[in-house]
C-alpha cells in the first residue's frame, strides 16, 4: 500500500540519471552550436575578404572577375566595385543603398537594412573601393539545419538511454524487491535471519546485518520470556497447591461457623483465580513458537468441535438462560484439538459470561474461498474504541467488567490462532454487545449446510 508523501527511489534515480544526461547533452549542443557559428563566421569572412581582394586586384573588364562571379554565387555574396563614386560593376540586385555603403568603414561590420542583418566588408585600394555583402541568415542556414539534426538524434538517445536506465535500474531493484518479500513473509513465530539476496549488494549489506541482529535479540527476549514466564508458573504452583489443601482443611475445621466459611469461600474464589492465571501462564508458555512442529496436527471437524464445546457449556448458559443461536455449515481444517477446543471454548465461555441475563449470543461458522471463518457474537455491554484496541494483551481486563476472570483468555486463543496461521478479529456485533471472528484455512467444505 503507498503511504502519502512516500517517494519512489528507483524513479528517482531513472530521473536523475536521464536529467543529468539531458544536461550534458544541452550544454554539448550549445558548444557545439557556439564552435559552429564562430568557425563559420571565420570561414565566410575569409572567403569574402578573398573575394574582395580578387576584385581589387584583377582586371574585371578582361573577363577575370568570373571566378569571383561563381565563388560569389556560391556563398550568396553581393558585391559592388567602385571608382570614387562611379560604380563599376555590382552584383544583380544589390541590396544596400549608396548611401549605405560610404558610411561603412574598411573592414568587417554589420549592418541593418531591410529588416535584416548583413555582414559587410569594405576594402579599398586608392580610389578603387570594393563593398561585399551578405545575409546572416544564410550564413547560419545550414548550421541551424545540422543543428536541428543534431537535436533530433540527441532526442533519439535520450529515449534510448531511458529505456536502458529504466530496465537497468529495474533490474537491480529486483534484489530489494526480493528481501522485501523475503521479510513481508515472515511472522511472529519466524524470527530466522534473513538470507542476502543474490547478487548481493554492497549497500544492502549493513540493513540486513542490523536486521539479522534486531531479530536475533528479539528471539532471545521472547525466549527469556518464555522461560521467566514456565519457571514462574512452576515455582507458585506449589505455594498455591499447598494453600489450596490447608484451604480445604479449615473449611472441615470450620464448617460449623457460618460467618467463618463465608470468608474461607471467598479465599478459595481467589486461590482458584490465582489457580487459573498460573495454568493460563504456563499454557503460554507452552504455546511457544519453536514447539510448533510438535502440536498434534489433524483433520478437525469444526463443526463437532464447536458442539462440544457448547455441551460442555450447557450448564452455565442454562445458569444465565442463555440458548445460543447456531449456524454450523460443515467444516473441516487442520489443526490442534486440543489447542482449538480451548480457543473456542474460551471465546464462547466469552460471550455467555458477558452477554445480559437472558441474552443472546450467536454461533456461525461459514466458508469461503478455502477458508473458514467462526463468528461468536452477543448482546453484551457495548464495546468501546479503546477495548477494542487492546482486547488480546496479558492480563487486560475492561473497566466496570464485574464477572471474574484472569486476563489471559483472549491472549491465549489469539496465540492459538497465530500458531495456526489464522487470524482473529474484533468488532462491535450489530446485537450490540462483541463480534469475535476467527479465520482459519480450510481443508475441504461439504457441499450440503446444517443449521
Amino acid at each position: 500500500m503507498k503511504q502519502t508523501g512516500a517517494v519512489s527511489l528507483q524513479k528517482t534515480l531513472v530521473k536523475t540519471s536521464v536529467l543529468s544526461s539531458m544536461i550534458a547533452g544541452l550544454l554539448a549542443l550549445v558548444l557545439l552550436f557556439a564552435v559552429s557559428i564562430y568557425q563559420t563566421m571565420q570561414l565566410q569572412d575569409e572567403i569574402m575578404d578573398e573575394a574582395a581582394d580578387m576584385l581589387l586586384l584583377q582586371d574585371i573588364s578582361s573577363g577575370a572577375g568570373e571566378q569571383v562571379d561563381e565563388l560569389t554565387e556560391q556563398f550568396k555574396m553581393h558585391y559592388q566595385l567602385r571608382l570614387g563614386q562611379q560604380t563599376l560593376t555590382e552584383t544583380e540586385d544589390f541590396p544596400l543603398a549608396p548611401a549605405t555603403i560610404t558610411q561603412q568603414e574598411e573592414g568587417f561590420s554589420f549592418v541593418w537594412a531591410d529588416q535584416r542583418l548583413w555582414r559587410v566588408y569594405v576594402a579599398s585600394d586608392d580610389d578603387l573601393s570594393v563593398l561585399m555583402t551578405q545575409k546572416m541568415n544564410v550564413r547560419f542556414q545550414e548550421i541551424w539545419a545540422t543543428g536541428l539534426g543534431y537535436a533530433a538524434i540527441l532526442i533519439l538517445l535520450w529515449l534510448i538511454q531511458w529505456g536502458i536506465v529504466h530496465f537497468a535500474i529495474r533490474k537491480q531493484f529486483r534484489s530489494l524487491q526480493a528481501l522485501s518479500a523475503q521479510i513481508a513473509q515472515k511472522h511472529v513465530q519466524d524470527l530466522s535471519p534473513v538470507q542476502s539476496t543474490q547478487p548481493e549488494l554492497l549497500e544492502l549489506q549493513p540493513m540486513v546485518q542490523q536486521l539479522n541482529r534486531l531479530l536475533s535479540r528479539l528471539e532471545h527476549s521472547l525466549e527469556a520470556e518464555q522461560r521467566f514466564t514456565s519457571d514462574a508458573s512452576h515455582e507458585l504452583r506449589s505455594p498455591l497447591s499447598a494453600i489450596q489443601m490447608r484451604l480445604q482443611v479449615l473449611k472441615r475445621k470450620y464448617q460449623d461457623q457460618p460467618q467463618l466459611a463465608e470468608d474461607l469461600a471467598q479465599i478459595q474464589r481467589d486461590v482458584n483465580r490465582g489457580t487459573q492465571v498460573l495454568e493460563n501462564l504456563l499454557l503460554l508458555a507452552r504455546l511457544d513458537p519453536a514447539h510448533l512442529q510438535d502440536l498434534p496436527i489433524t483433520e478437525v471437524d469444526l463443526q463437532k468441535l464447536v458442539l462440544d464445546v457448547l455441551e460442555a457449556l450447557a450448564p452455565f448458559s442454562l445458569e444465565k438462560q442463555i440458548k445460543p443461536r447456531l449456524q454450523l455449515q460443515p467444516a473441516i481444517i487442520q489443526a490442534s484439538p486440543e489447542l482449538l477446543y480451548t480457543c473456542i471454548r474460551n471465546l464462547i465461555d466469552n460471550a455467555i459470561r458477558y452477554a445480559t441475563q437472558q441474552g443472546e449470543v450467536v454461533v456461525s461458522i461459514t466458508c469461503k474461498a478455502e477458508q473458514v471463518q467462526l463468528c461468536i457474537e452477543n448482546n453484551g455491554q457495548e464495546v468501546s474504541d479503546e477495548v477494542l484496541q487492546r482486547l488480546g494483551e496479558r492480563f487486560y481486563r475492561a473497566l466496570g467488567t464485574q464477572t471474574q476472570g484472569s486476563g489471559l483468555g483472549i491472549s491465549i486463543c489469539k496465540k492459538i490462532i497465530s500458531l495456526h496461521q489464522g487470524q482473529l478479529q474484533f468488532s462491535r456485533s450489530a446485537l450490540g454487545g462483541l463480534l469475535v471472528k476467527l479465520s482459519l484455512p480450510g481443508v475441504k467444505q461439504k457441499q450440503k449446510n446444517r443449521k
